[in-house]
């Protein structure tokens, strides 16, 4: 695994080791990260420079340093998962990002306060367990996502999920057995 664009592009990632974690894949990831930064998404500019991401069911952290790489502010990375957090830990101090990145210890389903909301979040939860519209629930009612955010969430390519209330669809697309989906939060208040 390695980072596919920006200042990082290039560097080795570690995965942990078993099967509690599903790294998104290269292609996966650079995709999302065209998507983000390419066409409609960044009419304004790169939604990317000076933005604030939250890495949600970490792992390895490869979404929010590949965000970092691409010219993300800050990141913060939220697992619960020991061997992940460890991982993780050695990932960041490797690349030194530790003055941008924030790992915060914690279960998706019942997250600390955020001390601000994120611009853009990556979601990628284990397939087929159900824990994407809890989490967005969790996440909005925590204060992590701001007005406006973008969210995306890679499932299962057959997994069903339903959006709650606030979260607009603006893209989708697949990548062998994963569908990435990008949302917009609308709602006024999370």
């Amino acid at each position: 695994m390695r980072i596919v664009g920006g200042e990082l592009k290039g560097r080795r990632l570690e995965a942990p080791e078993g099967r509690s974690v599903r790294p998104t894949s290269d292609r996966a990831r650079e995709s999302l990260f065209n998507i983000l930064t390419q066409g409609r998404v960044a009419r304004n500019g790169n939604p990317l420079a000076g933005a604030r991401v939250l890495d949600g069911f970490a792992g390895s952290g490869a979404l929010g340093i590949e965000a970092l790489s691409r010219g993300a502010a800050e990141a913060f990375f939220l697992e619960k998962d020991r061997d992940a957090l460890a991982v993780l830990r050695r990932n960041l101090a490797t690349l030194n990002l530790g003055s941008r990145a924030r790992v915060v210890p914690a279960d998706i389903l019942s997250p600390p306060r955020a001390v601000q909301p994120c611009d853009i979040l990556f979601l990628d939860p284990p397939y087929r367990t159900g824990l994407a519209e809890p989490a967005f629930k969790a996440l909005a009612a925590a204060g992590w996502i701001a007005p406006g955010a973008l969210i995306s969430l890679e499932t299962a390519r057959n997994e069903d999920f339903e959006a709650p209330a606030g979260y607009t669809q603006i893209d989708e697309r697949h990548y062998g057995n994963a569908r990435l989906t990008l949302f917009q939060y609308e709602a006024d208040e999370p």
